[in-house]
């Protein structure tokens, strides 16, 4: 394993032990979440983009890297609809009834 592959999981197993201890706190889960997507956005935008290849071989290696170490990388949002639907889940009738007794 190279360096900066030691070095990625050193800092995803940071990110996670920062996660786990605050699972309990929706809102600092949030702030990591939106952390690393302006991250995310700052290294497509700043670095990748610009340091995307400028021949035809080293287009191909890039994509060839692409397909076989796991696709673009992708950071997904929650759908707010997806959100409110969680909510109602948690607070509908069905399931107060359940926590009063």
């Amino acid at each position: 394993m190279d360096n900066l592959d030691v070095n990625l999981q050193k800092i995803g197993h940071e990110l996670w032990v920062l996660a786990e201890e605050n699972q309990e706190d929706s809102l600092s889960l949030l702030s990591v979440l939106r952390t690393l997507e302006e991250i995310h956005r700052k290294i497509r935008t700043e670095m990748f983009e610009p340091s995307l290849p400028k021949t035809r071989n080293d287009l191909y290696q890039l994509v060839k890297d692409i397909e076989e170490k796991g696709g673009w990388p992708y950071i997904q949002r929650m759908k707010l609809k997806s959100l409110l639907q969680h909510l109602e889940t948690e607070i509908s009738p069905d399931n107060s009834a359940q926590n009063d007794s």
